[in-house]
């Protein structure tokens, strides 16, 4: 019985020093932009909440299960959003087989509206899902725009940054290909 208690007690140790050393890799990793990244103390679990999919249908991020996802929450009126957008896209094209890039226009953004921002923009890879209720965005506590949150392959909040960034740097790959990695 003794020696089940100090496996455990041993087991944990090593999580929780697993997860602090995770973190510090991820801390050394920022650069440039990605200063204002804010790194989790401890994975938190994403809402359950449902968002509307491109082709209309109701989506979770539970749908990205495996995959760590870039989760971009933006509008067709944020001029930040238009600046950060297409270097969300080159962050899909480059890496797009270690993470996803899940971009999610809260509150009204007629289809109309998103089709000429991406047009505009140049845009092509992103997803044009939606969450028209701000039902999401209220579950994940977002009060601005835009709000990037990175979530591990669990679905777990490990990072978030609020304004715009360089997606497309040297800094936010190597972040992004470490948690991959995990």
């Amino acid at each position: 019985m003794k020696s089940l208690k100090f496996a455990l007690l041993y087991t944990g140790l090593a999580i929780l020093a697993n997860a602090a050393h995770a973190q510090t890799d991820l801390e050394a990793l920022k650069d440039g932009d990605m200063r204002k990244l804010v790194i989790a103390s401890e994975p938190v679990a994403a809402p359950e909440v449902t968002f509307t999919a491109e082709d209309g249908s109701e989506a979770t991020l539970a749908d990205y299960a495996g995959t760590p996802v870039v989760l971009n929450f933006w509008a067709t009126w944020c001029a930040p959003c238009r600046k950060e957008m297409p270097h969300l896209a080159e962050l899909q094209d480059t890496m797009g087989d270690q993470i996803t890039v899940l971009t999610i226009a809260t509150g009204r953004n007629p289809p109309e509206a998103i089709d000429r921002f991406f047009k505009e923009i140049g845009v092509t890879n992103l997803p044009k899902a939606t969450d028209p209720r701000q039902e999401m965005a209220r579950a994940f506590g977002v009060l601005g725009l835009p709000i990037t949150v990175i979530l591990d392959a669990e679905g777990n909040e490990i990072a978030r940054l609020q304004g715009d960034a360089d997606w497309s740097s040297d800094s936010a790959k190597a972040i992004l290909a470490a948690v991959a990695a995990d």
